[in-house]
């Protein structure tokens, strides 16, 4: 990204390549104008101030009210599976890991 906080075509050129997608000319023509808008959306957020909005670790601290809590599951302990049973139903293994097909190639 840019020094200004745009995307260039060199950035979305960069990112195709990493994901291993082939974009024509049209498609990265769109893909830089709507990552620039986003882009721009998020700074105008960015001026917002929220210096009077405490910090949320969870956002269920304020769906629920007194009327409709919000109700979570509790949390439980429980055994994890037994590696041998889990393995024992796979194709190719090695005891220890899952042995999958290569299926990315440069």
């Amino acid at each position: 990204m840019s020094e200004s906080g745009t995307v260039s075509v060199e950035d979305v050129r960069r990112v195709a390549e990493l994901a291993s997608l082939e974009l024509t000319a049209e498609v990265e023509s769109r893909m830089l104008r709507d990552l620039n808008a986003i882009l721009g959306y998020v700074s105008q957020l960015n001026e917002l101030d929220t210096s009077a909005v405490p910090p949320m670790a969870q956002v269920s601290e304020v769906i629920g009210d007194a009327q409709t809590p919000t109700v979570l599951r509790a949390d439980e302990v429980v055994p994890c599976l037994d590696r041998s049973v889990v393995m024992s139903g796979a194709p190719e293994t090695d005891g220890v890991f899952f042995k999958v097909p290569k299926v990315i190639e440069r």
